[in-house]
């Protein structure tokens, strides 16, 4: 809800208590980073879709953070379905967030 929301500010005290617990990357990543809502929906489908931005770049911040490799990226990330088969290059389009693409494609070439 966050991330559909733009509170980057939400994300970043979720984060930081996660870190404070000490909690193992590997459960950072899965049970919090790449969480899914009951649709098949990530946060990063969630902020393309409505053109976040700011959520999109702390997320990004934090795929390298997590050390999460292009595979990961390209499979978790970029490709990920939710139950209805989009991903995010699907959200995007769908309200013409323009910046949101361009900012996919930039990270995409990375």
């Amino acid at each position: 809800m966050a991330a559909f929301c733009g509170k980057v500010e939400v994300l970043e005290k979720l984060w930081d208590w996660a870190k404070e617990l000490q909690l193992n990357p590997e459960v950072i990543k899965n049970d919090m980073y790449l969480l899914k809502d009951k649709d098949g929906k990530t946060a990063w489908h969630m902020a393309t879709l409505f053109g976040k931005v700011e959520v999109l770049e702390k997320l990004w911040d934090w795929a390298k953070e997590l050390q999460l490799n292009p595979e990961e990226i390209k499979d978790n990330v970029y490709l990920l379905n939710d139950k209805h088969g989009k991903t995010a290059w699907h959200m995007a389009p769908l309200f013409g967030n323009v910046e949101v693409l361009e900012k996919l494609w930039d990270w995409a070439k990375e």
